[in-house]
């Protein structure tokens, strides 16, 4: 219900022909800068906190700019940076910037490597500080790199240390900055080698530059840092000598695709973004492989190179749910494939009552899945109109009247729940969230018929619950059905994610704090208190001999069980109707969405060391804030 801040978005489009080949045949030399302003377009679900864009000037000459970028905070950050581009491009005159040889070396933002990034601040640190792509600079050009990433790292502290054993300073305890001063430190010796093996041939002068730009190999710098990282990734980078590359974490956790022909070499978050961008097939995209990298040199080769051992597969099963774009050919078909494993479970809760019971979603991200249940429950009316029409034949009971009544039941479908943007985003600056929070959402009076109809409504995830308990369910009630039915087309949410997604607190989710409840009741706080002892024993162990010991809470427990404690917390005194939810279990998950299985939010299976012990410190954080100052609403 509430929405969640999650992976970030990334794009590079790398130009594979001179300047002049893109103003022949497109017309301008902006044809590299207009496609990433339209992937970041088509990428701005996964970022509104911020946006940043960069250039590189492969033909620049010394005393020349090689490198420039632009960042802004804000949901409107990718019309900042582009309008701010477009100001720096009007300061010329319009000879200048039609003179190809003037906008090579001196126009701002005319390159052949652009590389954009949309930021949602998972960490808590926020400012533009944190806005990627973040830039590291040198006279020399093959020193000089600029990356940005769609990741979060678990073992940020261990990477520190590393790289501070090598004598650096780092000034910042942020990841991407981390990761920036690592490969920097390794970019450099690896120009370093080879300016040692010009020396050796003899040369002198630009011929060592020269050598050194021709000769450089990014996966030396990927081999020598990549192994310490902890997490789930996907990491661009440009260097100011024009080498490229995209490199995908080994389990695969966050996505990564890419497109290369004979103009362009592109890479993108998302696989629509590519088709849309540049009009091409499904089949035409490719999927970054886990641990691989995409290598191109400062000619517009490419290469693969595997700089890391694939783990098993752990592609993050909440992109298929909620955070990637629907418009993907096989998303689109996991989401209603979601929506339809469902219909069983929620006929159940209506008591099989298709007549008196209306279903809807609520916006906008379980539209899909909405559909597919609809799919399901009128494959269901249809078979029950068969059977009922084969009963009034073989019963010689047929009439006019009655196999019409039969023929014109229908599945009631209504959009009832409507989204009120401009009040979300005032109650989210202002002081008053709680009283009014009821209001983020409207409703479409006079569909559901009072004290008759039970309501069901959909949505993609219940997490909090915050905006259930406070707006969803207090609007619903409006509307007196008899009974309001919430289901959930992912499975109940129970652990933190530290790979990207915006919820690292146990005590952030209700279903969480639905199984201490009952724990509580129970009087079982020996187990709550073991679970502690446990999580405090395992982090005196290394991080890769911990195990996951958190799941220990949830075994007393049927999911069921911990359905209706969720339905207790969440229910207010003053609802009238009768309330029941819905949760789609971890294999339906599995089976719409067989290709992403990394659900640890739902199953606390965490693919990587440094997600087991996270986890274990996250309920060790708990327990103590807890026992402390008792901050945490149990009951």
């Amino acid at each position: 219900m509430e929405p969640l801040k999650h992976e970030c978005g990334v794009a590079l489009v790398r130009l594979r022909k001179p300047l002049e080949y893109y103003v022949e045949k497109y017309g301008s030399w902006t044809y590299g800068l207009d496609k990433l302003y339209l992937m970041m377009e088509k990428e701005h679900n996964r970022g509104q906190e911020g946006a940043g864009l960069a250039c590189v000037k492969m033909k620049a000459q010394p005393g020349e700019e090689m490198i420039y970028r632009e960042r802004e905070l804000g949901a409107q950050g990718i019309e900042k940076i582009f309008a701010a581009v477009k100001d720096r491009i009007a300061k010329y005159s319009p000879k200048q910037q039609s003179d190809l040889d003037f906008v090579k070396h001196h126009l701002p933002y005319a390159g052949e490597i652009y590389m954009g990034h949309l930021r949602y601040a998972t960490t808590g640190k926020r400012g533009l500080n944190y806005i990627h792509p973040f830039l590291r600079r040198s006279n020399w050009r093959a020193k000089n790199l600029c990356i940005c990433a769609n990741f979060n790292m678990t073992n940020v502290e261990e990477i520190f240390d590393n790289i501070a054993q090598t004598g650096q300073h780092p000034r910042m305890m942020s990841d991407t900055y981390i990761m920036l001063e690592q490969l920097g430190h390794r970019l450099d010796r690896e120009s370093e080698r080879l300016f040692q093996q010009a020396m050796q041939e003899g040369l002198s002068g630009l011929e060592v530059t020269e050598y050194i730009e021709k000769h450089i190999d990014l996966s030396h710098m990927l081999s020598e840092t990549a192994h310490l990282w902890d997490g789930g990734y996907a990491v661009l980078g440009v260097t100011g000598s024009g080498e490229s590359f995209a490199i995908r974490d080994p389990w695969g956790i966050r996505p990564c695709f890419w497109y290369m022909d004979d103009e362009i070499f592109a890479v993108a978050s998302e696989r629509p973004v590519l088709q849309t961008s540049f009009g091409l097939e499904k089949d035409e995209v490719n999927e970054l492989e886990p641990g691989m990298a995409l290598l191109m040199n400062q000619v517009g080769e490419l290469r693969k190179q595997q700089i890391l051992e694939p783990k098993p597969l752990a592609a993050c099963s909440f992109e298929r749910v909620y955070f990637s774009r629907g418009s993907d050919a096989d998303i689109y078909q996991e989401r209603k494939q979601l929506g339809h494993s469902l219909v069983e479970d929620v006929l159940k809760a209506v008591d099989y009552d298709i007549e008196n019971t209306v279903f809807s979603f609520i916006p906008n991200t379980a539209e899909i899945a909405y559909y597919g249940m609809i799919e399901g429950l009128e494959q269901y009316n249809n078979e029950l109109k068969l059977r009922e029409l084969d009963a009034l034949y073989k019963t010689r009971e047929a009439t006019p009247e009655k196999v019409s009544a039969i023929l014109n039941r229908r599945v009631r479908s209504e959009k009832v729940a409507w989204k009120d943007i401009k009040m979300r985003t005032f109650i989210a600056e202002g002081d008053n969230r709680r009283s009014l929070a009821g209001h983020v959402y409207d409703v479409t009076y006079d569909v559901v018929r009072p004290y008759k109809d039970n309501l069901v409504v959909i949505d993609d995830s219940i997490v909090r619950g915050t905006t259930l308990r406070e707006s969803i369910l207090r609007i619903l009630d409006q509307l007196h059905p008899k009974r309001i039915v919430v289901v959930s087309s992912s499975p109940q949410v129970r652990y933190p994610d530290f790979y990207g997604i915006d919820m690292s607190g146990l005590d952030e989710f209700i279903a969480f704090r639905a199984a201490v409840s009952l724990l509580q009741k129970q009087g079982n706080h020996a187990l709550l208190y073991q679970t502690y002892l446990q999580c405090k024993e395992q982090l005196h162990l290394p991080k890769e001999m911990q195990t996951e010991v958190v799941r220990n809470i949830y075994k007393p427990f049927t999911a069921d069980e911990i359905s209706q404690e969720i339905c207790r917390l969440l229910r207010s005194d003053d609802l009238k109707a009768d309330v029941r939810l819905v949760f789609q279990s971890l294999e339906g998950l599995h089976k719409a969405c067989p290709q992403s299985p990394g659900d640890w939010y739902f199953s606390g299976h965490y693919p990587t060391p440094g997600g087991i012990k996270r986890v274990n410190e996250a309920y060790i954080h708990f327990y103590e804030k807890e026992m402390q100052d008792q901050l945490l609403p149990l009951t």
